[in-house]
């Protein structure tokens, strides 16, 4: 079981100001699984999601990653460990081309371990990252300034900056928030080519249908706590679950 497990978060709660944000929730991430977060406005995914990455630290609880535990550990050294992040809102360096935007994380040491101590040609690999995930190579896309590109493009971008870091674990915080409906069908089967490809995956996510249609299990957290954990279409059928979103899954 240990082998096979790739996350474990152990009761880890937060609360701020007095107000319980993360109420001891636990669960498990097999290794290659791509699993859904899901649940109102407000309901801690975000918080939960910001704890595993380090930008939170918990009130109590544990989280493991790969066997060891990663609990309180700055960012940037849970990145290395390979653990990658979208946000909700997109974080570009604007006034570089969007190529540009993948040199950094292109040269962390952990790319260069990852690539026997050599870093390669990070230009042309940084304009792979791009056509990866939808950019046209053959276009000025990829060069033009990132201040300059559609909401969708930047998403897409935010989501290149993860893959370049090479992570076994990527974690994409409403990654489709923004996008239009056909921007999201485009983006879906990126997000399965990487999943079938071995990588695991975490979506915090509001788009209940997109994402129901590429995850393998999804939770549902309410008020900082879990109430459900399961497969999605049987998740949904819980009284506990549609009370929660009772009024609110209209705006999903």
């Amino acid at each position: 079981m240990e082998d096979s497990t790739i996350l474990t978060v152990e009761r880890v709660s937060k609360s701020f100001g007095g107000v319980v944000a993360v109420d001891g929730v636990s669960f498990h991430l097999e290794k290659g699984e791509l699993l859904g977060i899901i649940g109102p406005n407000g309901s801690g995914k975000t918080t939960l999601v910001n704890l595993i990455t380090g930008f939170v630290r918990p009130d109590s609880g544990k989280v493991i990653y790969q066997g060891k535990e990663i609990t309180g550990k700055m960012p940037y050294k849970i990145a290395e460990l390979g653990i990658a992040r979208t946000f909700q809102m997109v974080r570009p360096f604007y006034q570089l081309p969007a190529f540009k935007n993948l040199i950094i994380p292109l040269y962390s040491p952990r790319v260069k371990k990852l690539r026997g101590g050599k870093y390669g040609e990070r230009d042309d690999m940084a304009v792979d990252l791009l056509e990866e995930v939808g950019f046209e190579r053959d276009s000025f896309v990829p060069y033009k300034m990132a201040a300059s590109l559609p909401h969708g493009y930047l998403k897409r971008l935010e989501l290149a900056r993860c893959l370049a870091l090479r992570p076994d674990l990527l974690i994409l915080d409403e990654l489709f928030s923004g996008m239009s409906m056909s921007e999201v069908a485009s983006t879906l089967p990126i997000i399965e080519r990487l999943n079938e490809g071995g990588l695991s995956i975490i979506m915090v996510e509001h788009r209940l249908k997109e994402l129901f249609r590429i995850a393998n299990r999804v939770i549902v957290l309410n008020f900082g706590r879990k109430i459900a954990d399961g497969p999605p279409h049987q998740v949904m059928k819980k009284e506990e679950v549609k009370a929660a979103y009772l009024g609110s899954e209209g705006e999903t």
